[in-house]
């Protein structure tokens, strides 16, 4: 099933298109189902924004430093490993191609909002002249960085990012993301919740631009669902105690709990299941999707389901196995082929512009990606860049799926998946 999204936000540093971007998310919509209609598959190809720009055949001589936000620390850190481990793996990848440009990765944490890493990180990173940064995780740390690295002229793409302000941010065209915003994500979701037969809903969300944003599209896509959003209680980063909340919501008797947060889920399932919630009426995010597996007895949510951005890993062939070589701690993939594609993207915009510059990546990326140009299908670095040097366009799609950015610098197109915890507390995708 599919469910399409108009992206219609314009960003003023980049040229205007002449139509709309329709978004297409593969997930499991009952709604779709019941009405016994099925949506058409088909996505509208993007606006041409304009002549492509030459490719200069030839051998390349490049070196590329890219810098890594990612959380080491804080509230988020559980997305940091596999970022940090695919980074690290594309990079492993550029390199042992030897096709002439080599990469350099300096990896520095973001932390959360609750002390702020992120500018200091960010400082040490332009310190060292990076052309390029792939983060932050956090949309909050985003926004707390991203002028600072715009205005020096770094071209930044998040793999995890999905605030939906992000898209209209003034970046001199700089910012990118290969993950959906959480309109996207928030739709899947409200959409879910009222599939399951829900029909009243109470939200808990964190109240920063992500949790406030999440909580608005998701509210919205299960109303529009015939639901009623019956409680909403928000909580600060940095909180610990949130029996506030759960006694806001639960005061009203909804069929279902959505919880938008990072890790204070390890506080707040616990004590919302003891009080009485069945556990399988609760609904989780790309944030707080974790394996509970040694934190919650056994059975405590079977049955909550999730939803987070991202191919099913079962297609990505040995992707998984070749991470746990990087980092054989990793339990968690999350994000790890949107950074793996973060730094293929940039490696290819320099290998097409034949320079480094943080403009010159960005001035590529949209072609690169098959916004313009027409370019070849291509899926891995070495076919990408063997074509680019013979002076020929290319379209390149990744391991996170087909990337095709907008003019805002958000992807055209995202697979939201749907998954279910089982009684171990691990979940398991189901669509």
């Amino acid at each position: 099933m599919s469910v399409f999204a108009k992206a219609t936000a314009k960003r003023s540093t980049r040229a205007a298109w002449t139509g709309l971007a329709i978004v297409g998310v593969s997930t499991l919509l009952l709604t779709a189902c019941s009405s016994g209609e099925t949506p058409s598959t088909e996505s509208e190809e993007p606006a041409d924004t304009g002549d492509a720009l030459a490719i200069e055949a030839g051998e390349r001589d490049l070196t590329l430093k890219v810098g890594q936000l990612a959380p080491q620390s804080g509230t988020l850190a559980v997305l940091g490993p596999p970022q940090i481990a695919a980074a690290q793996l594309a990079v492993d990848d550029i390199n042992a191609a030897d096709l002439g440009i080599t990469l350099e990765l300096v990896l520095r944490d973001e932390g959360d909002t609750t002390i702020d890493v992120s500018t200091g990180s960010v400082t040490d990173l332009l310190s060292q002249e990076v052309s390029a940064i792939t983060g932050a995780a956090a949309s909050a740390q985003t926004r707390n960085v991203y002028e600072q690295v715009t205005s020096a002229g770094v071209v930044m793409m998040s793999p995890s990012n999905t605030g939906l302000d992000l898209s209209t941010i003034d970046d001199n065209g700089l910012y990118w993301r290969t993950a959906p915003s959480d309109l996207l994500q928030g739709e899947v979701l409200g959409n879910l919740v009222a599939d399951d037969g829900n029909s009243t809903l109470g939200v808990i969300y964190q109240n920063d631009a992500y949790g406030t944003g999440f909580a608005d599209a998701t509210k919205t896509a299960f109303e529009s669902a015939g639901g009623e959003v019956v409680a909403e209680s928000s909580f600060n980063t940095g909180d610990t105690n949130f029996t506030t909340q759960i006694a806001d919501v639960t005061a009203q008797n909804p069929d279902a709990i959505v919880l938008i947060t990072f890790n204070e889920v390890l506080t707040i399932i616990p004590e919302l299941v003891g009080g009485g919630f069945a556990g399988d009426k609760i609904y989780l995010t790309d944030g707080n999707r974790l394996d509970f597996s040694e934190s919650f007895a056994p059975g405590l949510i079977t049955g909550a389901k999730a939803t987070t951005p991202g191919l099913d890993l079962a297609s990505l062939g040995d992707f998984t196995e070749r991470l746990l070589e990087i980092d054989p701690s990793l339990t968690d993939f999350t994000y790890a082929a949107e950074s793996y594609d973060n730094i293929v993207l940039f490696a290819l915009a320099a290998y097409a512009a034949n320079d480094t510059a943080g403009q010159s990546i960005a001035d590529y990326l949209t072609q690169i990606s098959g916004t313009t140009g027409g370019g070849e299908k291509v899926t891995d670095f070495e076919s990408a860049a063997a074509l680019l040097a013979e002076g020929e366009q290319i379209d390149y799609d990744g391991l996170s799926g087909p990337i095709t950015f907008d003019e805002n610098g958000d992807p055209t197109g995202a697979t939201i998946g749907v998954y279910e915890y089982n009684d171990n507390n691990v979940s398991e995708r189901i669509n």
